[in-house]
């Protein structure tokens, strides 16, 4: 996983270390949280984007509160 180029994201501030990475190879994305970075999420692009999407619609998130 190492030789994945990490991307942050641009509203990361600074050497902060708690954003999450994306690296993009061979048909899938790969997610880290940069304080945890041997912990590594790999995911189909679609699945993803289908989650982004129902996270920004609200369908799922909160949990109880």
């Amino acid at each position: 996983m190492s030789r994945l180029g990490w991307r942050k994201s641009t509203f990361s501030t600074g050497d902060a270390e708690n954003c999450v990475e994306v690296a993009v190879s061979s048909g899938l994305t790969y997610l880290r949280e940069s304080d945890a970075p041997e912990r590594v999420l790999a995911t189909a692009p679609a699945a993803l984007r289908a989650l982004l999407r129902a996270v920004k619609t609200g369908a799922v998130g909160r949990g109880a509160d």
